[in-house]
């Protein structure tokens, strides 16, 4: 028996609905309003929210039972959903700021915070599945 976590598939798959949304807004939508610059932000928030949507869901279908520690995997999944929050969110609302006419500026330190949930995710990811199952 398989024990998935069906809200984590569905969390997942509306990161992934989002990422599909906001990458056509960008594309459509903002691509006469932002400064190419902006725009190739805008793009890599999208972009990230797309990996990290992807490796959420393989994350959130992976046998809770091939899993030693089941709650590393969980908390990769919660720093990757982090990560995306405060990664492609914080890029998103920089990048529209001439739009907006808000000051998010304080957000620029929220970036880079947001990389290091994605990567202590990835790791928590390596850790689980380093640990050896116990029959």
């Amino acid at each position: 028996m398989h024990f998935y976590d069906m809200n984590k598939i569905a969390i997942s798959a509306l990161v992934l609905t989002i990422a599909v949304i906001t990458g056509a807004f960008g594309a459509h939508m903002l691509r006469n309003l932002l400064t190419e610059e902006h725009l190739r932000s805008w793009q890599t928030a999208v972009q990230y929210m797309f990996f990290h949507g992807l490796g959420m869901l393989i994350i959130a279908i992976i046998p809770q039972t091939i899993i030693s520690v089941p709650k590393m995997l969980d908390l990769s999944w919660k720093f990757l959903l982090t990560g995306v929050c405060l990664f492609s969110g914080s890029i998103f609302f920089l990048s529209t700021t001439e739009i907006t006419q808000l000051n998010m500026k304080w957000l620029g330190p929220v970036t880079p915070i947001g990389g290091l949930f994605f990567i202590a995710g990835w790791l928590m990811l390596a850790f689980s599945s380093m640990k050896k199952k116990k029959s």
